[in-house]
């Protein structure tokens, strides 16, 4: 049964219809295209899930009771290399997807209009719920994009495939799968 409040269950569904577009672009990499920046001003997908893990375990930990901005977090280390391996960088981004996560659902239980700090700043929480999920897709983009640039290969398209519009269209026509990967995901 599903007990979730119209405003939690889109943060979820969005949320994990992002996590899905990320997992099926790191599904297509190697560990080398994994880390390999395009150009050296440009980060690599790898950097982008550290700093994605980092902001999301900041914002999102203690998120009633303390600053979206911890002093513990290292904001500028993040966009370094990684310094570990592929499964721990993995983990470490999971930690912040899973403080997404939790709190996402004890919103379920709070006012959307009930005020958090990020930065110092007070905003609601449907706000900084809607910061972080903005932000979240930003980077889904780029990692989408640098994953296809050095990505050695066929590349499995996330969302319609160049020149499938009319046969996608008449497949799915007025179904969630009218969505793409997106679609797949249907409300708990």
């Amino acid at each position: 049964m599903n007990t979730q409040k119209p405003w939690t269950e889109a943060l979820h569904v969005t949320a994990v219809s992002y996590r899905k577009m990320i997992d099926a672009t790191l599904s297509q990499l190697t560990d080398e295209e994994f880390f390999q920046r395009p150009a050296a001003e440009i980060n690599s997908v790898a950097v982008l899930l550290r700093h994605l893990g980092g902001n999301l375990a900041s914002r999102w930990t203690d998120f009633q009771t303390t600053d979206g901005e911890k002093p513990s977090r290292s904001r500028d280390d993040e966009f370094a290399d990684w310094p570990g391996d592929r499964a721990s960088l993995m983990a470490y981004f999971e930690e912040g997807w899973q403080q997404l996560i939790a709190a996402i659902d004890a919103a379920n239980e709070l006012n959307p209009s009930m005020s958090i700090d990020i930065r110092g700043e007070a905003q609601t929480l449907a706000t900084a719920f809607l910061r972080s999920l903005t932000h979240l897709s930003y980077h889904v983009g780029q990692i989408s994009l640098i994953a296809r640039t050095v990505h050695q290969g066929n590349w499995h398209w996330l969302t319609i495939a160049p020149g499938g519009s009319q046969r996608h269209n008449e497949q799915t026509w007025g179904t969630s799968q009218s969505r793409g990967i997106q679609g797949a995901e249907e409300a708990r």
